[in-house]
């Protein structure tokens, strides 16, 4: 698996860390290699799997250091890997605990929204900074932010690109658990774990049931494919 993203064995649970110093940013490999472990983990099958960041933040979404210098066929291979990893993990057969030990901002929000349960640390700032720095949603990342995020939630972060303390997204489901940072590994292996003691197949079964209609807009051909960086300038 490549470097940036790394698989740990805890016990019947796997977890898997970013590890793209210094705040784990996404760009087309790390995207590419989520869904790579995705995929290996669907047919490893673990008890269960704990997704989180390496240092201090979860993610802080695209790296807009090389981002917008991207060209046309860089823009195509990136909104493609997007559309996957987010796909691949949403889709996920295994119960899925993302561990949000410090800041979680747009894809790296996303990517812990396509998550089963997210336990997160006091304090960290979680948002969808997308419409604040003109890079639209692909396809599949819409469809997890409008399946995951109700009403007052996906206005505020969605549309006022609004960083929030993980304690406010509680009441709305966006964060299960809010506890210390020192505590949030371990509190999402103890998670991880009672979910893992739930029968398999109808975990799975009931999972990608309730996810089908997500899935279903994930599926087809991006119409930000090309021009994804242009869109919003029209």
């Amino acid at each position: 698996m490549s470097g940036v993203v790394t698989v740990a064995a805890a016990g019947d649970v796997a977890v898997v860390t970013l590890d793209r110093p210094p705040v784990n940013a996404l760009d087309a490999e790390l995207l590419e290699a989520l869904t790579a472990t995705a995929e290996r983990l669907a047919e490893e099958r673990p008890g269960a799997v704990v997704l989180t960041g390496a240092g201090r933040c979860f993610s802080a979404g695209m790296d807009l250091r090389s981002t917008p210098a991207l060209d046309a066929a860089g823009q195509r291979r990136t909104v493609a890997a997007l559309d996957a990893a987010f796909t691949a993990w949403y889709a996920l057969p295994l119960p899925v605990v993302a561990a949000v030990g410090g800041a979680a901002i747009a894809g790296g929000m996303i990517l812990a929204l396509c998550a089963d349960r997210r336990v997160a640390a006091a304090g960290a700032p979680l948002g969808l900074a997308e419409v604040r720095v003109g890079i639209p949603y692909p396809r599949a990342a819409l469809a997890v932010v409008r399946a995951e995020l109700t009403g007052p939630a996906a206005r505020r972060l969605a549309l006022g690109a609004e960083n929030v303390a993980a304690e406010s997204l509680v009441d709305g489901g966006a964060v299960d658990e809010v506890v210390p940072a020192a505590e949030v590994g371990e509190r999402a292996l103890a998670a991880a774990r009672d979910l893992a003691a739930l029968d398999a197949r109808a975990y799975a079964d009931t999972k990608l049931r309730l996810r089908a209609p997500a899935l279903a807009e994930c599926d087809g051909p991006d119409p930000l494919a090309d021009g994804w960086l242009t869109v919003a300038g029209g």
